[in-house]
């Protein structure tokens, strides 16, 4: 992979991240067609790390509240036990940041304990791009039909533990390339009545646990086998990650915004549109299904 290679898989992190069409995806596809094979999940994974870090930069403020709050309901300053945190009992007003953290804990269970049991699958069979048709396909269907159907009322702050479950197996989805992450939260908290926004900055929030674990595992992993056996190189992984860093950040603006005025119906039309270009390069022999996977850690 070489720098202009990766600044496009960077570029394409960076867009696709954040929206509901799944980046994994598109890096496996653009992949191929840039002529660098697929550059492999852990190339994903590293990569993810700047779009979260752009994520951490966005919501910065929301977050150290949320922390310190956390930390505060721990040594007991707000709120009183465990139980008062998460269950809210009747009468006592439950501390809303506090409970974030622990809701955002509670939802990162599903997809660290999925991601682990099916890791090879994820990073071999999974990304087979005849299934990535099929979830881009469908998942772009089930999409639409939940930003019919749902009732969109809800904010984040009546976010519960049921929900918080819910919403973890709902991002685990995205173990899978093609169904995306943001789309399958986002997905989970339409069909749960929550508000397009409430759900997407969820998503956001959830996501950061799951994604820096899994990207600093797969660089742990990968260090000394940078550009051995076909992986990309360590230049080329931190190019691409500063790039998604840079426009990640972009776009988390820029989605907002739209997701608080428009339907999800243009990301429902793009999958649909993918999908079939993807079928069509399959079937004309301009992809291969399998593709070219480094088989080195990377």
């Amino acid at each position: 992979m070489g720098t202009w290679e990766a600044i496009v898989l960077g570029l394409v992190q960076g867009l696709t991240e954040f929206l509901p069409v799944s980046s994994s995806a598109h890096l496996r596809i653009v992949g191929e067609l840039i002529g660098s094979a697929d550059p492999g999940a852990a190339f994903t994974a590293i990569t993810q790390i700047g779009t979260e870090t752009a994520v951490l930069l966005y919501f910065r403020r929301d977050i150290a509240s949320i922390c310190r709050a956390w930390w505060s309901s721990v040594r007991g300053d707000r709120g009183t036990d465990l139980r008062a945190r998460l269950g809210a009992p009747r009468g006592q007003r439950p501390d809303h940041e506090a409970l974030m953290a622990w809701f955002i804990a509670l939802g990162s269970v599903p997809i660290v304990v999925l991601g682990l049991a099916f890791q090879d699958k994820i990073e071999g069979s999974f990304r087979n791009l005849w299934l990535i048709v099929l979830t881009l396909a469908g998942f772009a269907l089930v999409l639409g039909w939940a930003d019919r159907i749902g009732s969109k009322r809800r904010e984040i702050t009546e976010l519960n533990t049921k929900d918080a479950v819910l919403f973890g197996f709902a991002q685990a989805m995205a173990l899978i390339p093609g169904v995306s992450r943001s789309g399958g939260t986002i997905t989970g908290g339409l069909l749960m009545g929550y508000t397009r926004e409430a759900a997407a900055r969820y998503s956001f929030l959830l996501a950061l646990p799951a994604v820096f674990g899994s990207g600093l595992f797969q660089l742990a992993k990968s260090v000394g086998d940078f550009g051995q056996n076909g992986t990309p190189s360590f230049a080329s992984t931190l190019v691409a990650t500063i790039v998604a860093f840079a426009v990640g950040y972009v776009v988390i603006i820029a989605f907002l915004k739209i997701v608080s005025t428009f339907s999800y119906k243009p990301f429902v039309i793009y999958r649909l549109a993918l999908a079939a270009v993807v079928a069509i390069l399959l079937l004309t022999g301009v992809l291969d299904p399998i593709g070219v996977q480094p088989t080195g850690a990377l």
